[in-house]
């Protein structure tokens, strides 16, 4: 079975100016999970897409494969993640003269992961064999407890309701997740059908991960929290 590992990393940020190649305790943050996948060693290529000539020097330094340039339409701050791994996966293919069956996606942005995440993602994806898999932690807030949404006459009322419209404690909620756009799991006919343009199936799975993991960097604060706790070793990288 041919697995591909993609990392997709664009030049620009609005957010945070140049977070994928920020220095994250000495090195760029897109190393941190260049080094998890190559530890993880189960793929059977890694490659990053960007179209940044400086992530591409990173990611080849760092001992994983740049077989293209992305397309700049494929590199706007507005363009969805899954036409960039379509795109990936196809030149990819072409590339190395192999089908590959399982896509798994890292984000760069996201590096509180453990390689034994990953490994449990794709041991769940192909035991279930799901369109797609994403990682999510426990949410702090359940829509059906304690989050409202305005109506057009300026009153509130829940975002979801239940079948028991009498919940009182978060406890009693039915479980919700985030996404914390960390490890991505995608069959691979799922991900070259022009169709799909979300992680979102109708036959998804989810796999959870530990509460720290949702931290995404988005911003100089995200950066500066994820860079305290693996400095004071609150996170542990398995890595370094």
């Amino acid at each position: 079975m041919n697995i591909l590992l993609t990392i997709a990393a664009r030049g620009g940020s609005k957010g945070l100016k140049n977070k994928n190649i920020k220095p994250l305790l000495g090195v760029p943050l897109i190393s941190h999970t260049i080094r998890q996948a190559v530890e993880w060693g189960k793929a059977t290529d890694i490659i990053c897409s960007t179209d940044s000539a400086e992530i591409a020097g990173i990611a080849k330094a760092e001992g994983i494969k740049v077989p293209f340039m992305r397309k700049q339409e494929l590199a706007t701050d507005s363009m969805g993640k899954i036409p960039v791994l379509r795109d990936a996966l196809i030149k990819a293919e072409e590339a190395f003269g192999k089908e590959y069956e399982v896509i798994v996606d890292l984000d760069a942005t996201a590096p509180l992961r453990r390689i034994a995440d990953i490994d449990g993602c794709l041991k769940m994806f192909l035991e279930k064999r799901p369109k797609t898999l994403f990682s999510v932690t426990p949410s702090h807030r359940n829509p059906y407890f304690n989050m409202v949404e305005l109506k057009d006459d300026g009153y509130v009322k829940l975002v979801r309701q239940s079948d028991n419209s009498n919940i009182v404690r978060r406890q009693s909620a039915p479980m919700v997740y985030d996404m914390n756009a960390s490890i991505y799991v995608y069959a691979r006919d799922y991900l070259l059908d022009e169709n799909n343009a979300t992680a979102i199936s109708n036959k998804s799975m989810c796999y959870v991960m530990p509460e720290l993991s949702r931290l995404d960097i988005d911003c100089e604060a995200d950066f500066k929290i994820v860079e305290f706790l693996l400095k004071e070793g609150i996170w542990k990288d398995e890595i370094r």
